[in-house]
């Protein structure tokens, strides 16, 4: 019987050290809330400086690391490899420290790398069971490191239960370690921002909302914005890019840019749970050019938001689009392909995928997602 998890995850939410932390991971902190409903829950998660602080009935547990976020490490780097060693024994001794000081019956790892790493040396050492979460930016990219792949594939073999945000993220991850994996999605609980009336002419607001990052393709939206015709920037009344990440000074150069143009861009920081609804709330569409992802979070706040999407056909997008029709799908991963959706966009009404988000939001649900996880477990 499980009744104490171990959720240890390089991402959890710590906004006063990690600017932006409620949109990377943010889902996770719903995850750990709604577990706690049914199970003592203590979470293991990086920070700027070790303390211990609660969050209703979680426990977290933060280890400093020398450098935030995690993800801006790569095992390819020289230069980041006394980093890397840091950290990685700093999570590994504060996962420990919490299995020593209360009996955990099941370690729960967000994502597969590292904290899966951290997980099955835990399994190793104390016989503690584990369970893995995958995102797709966290295996396709790790992935591809020949002495990282080998890590990988035995940290998933290894699980006594493997778990995916996205459909094709689960077949690549039983084509890499030989065994089960099941669709859990990640999705967040988001405050009320009123009643959304869909329009149904233009001019329309359109947003961007997440890590300013190559993977998130923040460089092909605005590119896209700057290939837009002027007949396309008569059905536009703004256009709202928010957010933060290393591909700042593109952004502010590209936002600049286009203000001199005359276009109604305006660039902001990274938004919290209400400003994110209240953006959701005020856009008619909602721009999604990733160059890599499964099912990102921001998809399941749409379908809260009620608010249909332009998307790159990448990862299950291309499938769930054609499946709730919720939006408008670009034909390739291109500045001119995303040009050309958003200009179908705008000559549609957002009004026509009502239907569609309704029924997809019936799918994306972080209760629902924990039910599925501990029956997984328990069984």
């Amino acid at each position: 019987m499980v009744n104490h998890i171990a959720m240890i995850s390089t991402s959890f939410p710590d906004l006063e050290f990690q600017p932006g932390g409620d949109l990377a991971g943010a889902f996770s902190a719903d995850f750990a809330s709604h577990l706690a409903e049914h199970v003592k829950v203590t979470v293991v998660a990086p920070s700027g400086q070790d303390f211990t602080e609660q969050m209703c009935d979680v426990t977290i547990r933060r280890f400093a690391v020398p450098s935030l976020p995690l993800s801006l490490l790569k095992p390819y780097n020289p230069r980041h490899w006394s980093k890397i060693i840091t950290t990685l024994k700093a999570g590994q001794n504060a996962l420990r420290q919490v299995a020593t000081e209360s009996r955990v019956d099941h370690i729960f790892a967000l994502w597969a790398l590292p904290s899966g790493y951290w997980a099955r040396s835990m399994m190793l050492s104390k016989g503690i069971p584990y369970s893995i979460w995958s995102l797709g930016s966290d295996v396709w990219v790790l992935g591809r490191v020949p002495v990282v792949r080998g890590v990988l594939r035995r940290v998933l073999f290894d699980a006594v239960a493997r778990f995916a945000d996205g459909f094709v993220l689960k077949q690549d991850i039983e084509q890499i370690c030989g065994k089960e994996c099941l669709f859990l999605p990640s999705s967040r609980k988001l405050p009320e921002a009123g009643p959304k009336q869909q329009a149904d002419e233009p001019p329309y607001n359109l947003a961007f909302l997440g890590r300013w990052h190559p993977n998130k393709g923040i460089d092909l939206f605005l590119d896209s914005l700057a290939q837009l015709s002027e007949e396309d920037w008569s059905k536009i009344l703004e256009i709202r890019v928010c957010g933060g990440g290393p591909l700042e000074d593109i952004v502010k150069t590209s936002v600049n840019g286009l203000k001199q143009a005359g276009r109604p861009v305006t660039q902001e920081g990274y938004l919290n749970r209400q400003e994110a609804a209240d953006l959701y709330h005020w856009a008619d569409y909602l721009v999604l050019p990733s160059r890599i992802e499964s099912i990102p979070v921001i998809f399941s706040d749409c379908m809260q938001g009620r608010l249909p999407l332009i998307s790159t056909p990448i990862g299950d997008l291309p499938r769930l689009m054609e499946e709730y029709k919720v939006g408008v799908l670009a034909e390739e991963t291109t500045a001119p392909s995303l040009a050309r959706a958003i200009g179908r966009a705008l000559s549609s009404s957002p009004a026509q995928f009502s239907r569609g988000l309704d029924k997809a939001l019936e799918q994306f649900d972080v209760k629902s997602a924990v039910v599925q996880f501990l029956d997984s477990v328990q069984s």
